[in-house]
């Protein structure tokens, strides 16, 4: 039961020590406490902790405009961010973590700023049909964070410009382009500030869990562990990581999500393996590879071998099956 909670906002714009301050909140975030992490980062595509940066971004055209590249810790898709999206993040421990009464403080906000909002399909906040607001989510020893982006007044064309959305996914939303199924609020009511936002979203924090808010200041932390968190974000084995030689590859996308699965295969066994999913259990897809690596280059061995992995909840037992009847169709 939370019992407190508190705020902490961030005056940094670049994603490498925002991201580390999160990690650093959900590390340290008490039992019966929620805290609400306010952030922005300027000109920055954060993908998914299991993605293929190479097919979700342009990174040259990033880079040639001076952006940030980062991979967060959480599942999901990538996005843009910059000055005209503000960044939330509820941080919990497992027992204290309640989804419907995060989400209510996001709609409630908005709901004071003369906004209608509902939540729609696996990880989106849509008003009049349109997503302004993208959800991720993402657990460790029992400390979880959902966290998410409201687009305000972000600058569609670099949307455009930098991410690569898949014709396949937008056919999933029923759309033509990336452009035309995101919104900023101030296109729904054109008075609406991230000041402003960030008023009601306190507002509708103290609201929903009815106890004394306190603030936290990112100069009151540990700036020394804080520091070793950015260096591991900024890193190249994190923002890239691992590449193979690999041969084949099959991609299909489910109801829960991408997946793409490369093999390096030598005298028909597996040597190497990589998976990429915008799914949002990240710690489900990250068992899949190890458990092909060393396998036969047989759809039966390696339906075998993907029979160890652990789904625990309904959601990855069905994701298992996908996988599994993929293998087959080999």
């Amino acid at each position: 039961m939370i019992k407190k909670i508190a705020y902490i906002e961030s005056k940094e714009t670049l994603p490498y020590i925002n991201l580390a301050v999160e990690e650093y909140l959900l590390r340290s975030v008490k039992q019966g406490q929620c805290i609400l992490y306010l952030w922005q980062n300027q000109q920055t595509v954060v993908v998914g902790h299991n993605q293929n940066i190479w097919k979700e971004c342009l990174v040259s055209e990033l880079s040639k405009d001076g952006g940030h590249l980062v991979r967060r810790l959480s599942g999901g898709g990538a996005v843009f961010h910059d000055l005209g999206n503000l960044n939330f993040t509820f941080l919990v421990r497992k027992e204290d973590y309640d989804l419907e009464k995060q989400l209510n403080v996001i709609l409630n906000a908005v709901k004071k700023l003369g906004i209608h909002a509902e939540k729609s399909g696996r990880n989106d906040i849509l008003a009049q049909g349109k997503k302004f607001s993208g959800n991720a989510y993402y657990e460790t020893e029992g400390h979880c964070y959902h966290h998410g982006t409201i687009m305000v007044n972000v600058k569609m064309s670099d949307l455009t410009k930098y991410l690569t959305v898949s014709k396949e996914k937008l056919n999933s939303k029923g759309v033509d382009s990336v452009q035309s199924r995101v919104v900023n609020l101030v296109d729904l009511q054109p008075e609406v500030t991230i000041s402003k936002l960030k008023v009601k979203l306190l507002e509708a924090f103290q609201e929903e869990y009815e106890v004394a808010l306190d603030q936290i200041k990112v100069s009151d932390l540990d700036q020394e562990k804080i520091q070793e968190l950015a260096d591991k974000f900024s890193s190249w084995d994190t923002i890239y990581g691992k590449k193979i030689k690999f041969q084949h590859e099959i991609e299909k996308r489910f109801s829960w999500g991408n997946f793409q699965l490369q093999l390096e295969v030598n005298g028909g066994v597996i040597k190497d393996a990589m998976v990429y999913s915008d799914a949002l259990v990240p710690w489900f897809i990250q068992q899949i590879a190890p458990r092909l690596i060393g396998v036969r280059y047989d759809v039966f061995a390696m339906q075998h071998g993907l029979k160890q992995v652990i789904a625990s909840t309904s959601q990855e037992k069905e994701m298992l099956v996908d996988i599994l009847e993929m293998i087959l169709e080999m």
